[in-house]
């Protein structure tokens, strides 16, 4: 038989010591030792790491033999194993969530950020971010020919504006005006305005609305002295 088998039994036996140990002492003086080697292994796991496998042989070893002892205690009968098997029971519970908590550190999470209080929350924006526009006003041209922005010159012929390269748009009210890049010309009737974008060759004609001004190169225009004034893409979705 190998050497390595052979000895192999004499490891059970400071294990088996210890057991006969606790159940020879009284189960007071066992208990808190139990207790120690339990609160040890918690308080400090780092440190008894090197140790660990030695100390949890002890709890497991240990605890039948003051559990022996309880029940020699409380006179050996019936009753007295009953007690001793209950005890088993409970021991055995905690011993396996000890070894378990062990076996799982718990890591703390990752600190969350702290929750702003209830002024900051009251004074916190809501909804999306507003954004400032400033509307250039328009430059009305009354004149029977004024230039164009995007060169030649444009007259007031028959009742209509035309451009020296022979577009037309009409009929001519009482005023007109280009935007400042050239890209839209709007007419102002009076009852309403024409809009003409002359890059896609579009024309909306909106009565009951008047131009306030350019942002971003496009006509804004408000309809009524107490609304705000929109932007074309929403008064085209007002009025379908």
């Amino acid at each position: 038989m190998p050497a390595g088998r052979a000895r192999s039994p004499l490891r059970w036996w400071p294990a088996a010591a210890w057991l006969l140990l606790l159940a020879l002492l009284p189960w007071w003086c066992g208990l808190p030792l139990l207790l120690a080697l339990a609160a040890s292994l918690l308080a400090a796991p780092e440190r008894l790491r090197p140790h660990a496998a030695t100390l949890r042989r002890a709890l497991r070893w240990g605890l039948p033999g003051m559990l022996f002892a309880l029940q020699r205690a409380l006179g050996g009968d019936a009753l007295a194993w009953g007690a001793a098997l209950l005890g088993a029971l409970a021991g055995y519970s905690l011993l396996a969530l000890l070894e378990y908590l062990l076996d799982h550190p718990h890591r703390p999470a990752a600190a969350a950020a702290p929750s702003p209080s209830w002024p900051e929350l009251a004074l916190a924006p809501i909804g999306p971010a507003a954004a400032i526009v400033e509307l250039a006003p328009p430059r009305w041209l009354a004149e029977p020919a004024f230039d164009d922005p995007r060169g030649g010159r444009v007259r007031r012929e028959d009742g209509e504006y035309r451009f020296d390269d022979g577009t037309r748009c009409g009929p001519a009210g009482a005023r007109c005006c280009f935007a400042p890049d050239g890209r839209w010309f709007c007419v102002d009737s009076g009852r309403g305005v024409l809009l003409w974008d002359r890059e896609r060759g579009r024309r909306h004609r909106l009565r009951g609305w008047r131009l306030y001004g350019w942002h971003a190169g496009g006509p804004w225009l408000v309809r009524g002295g107490h609304r705000p004034p929109l932007a074309l893409k929403d008064v085209l979705g007002d009025t379908g």
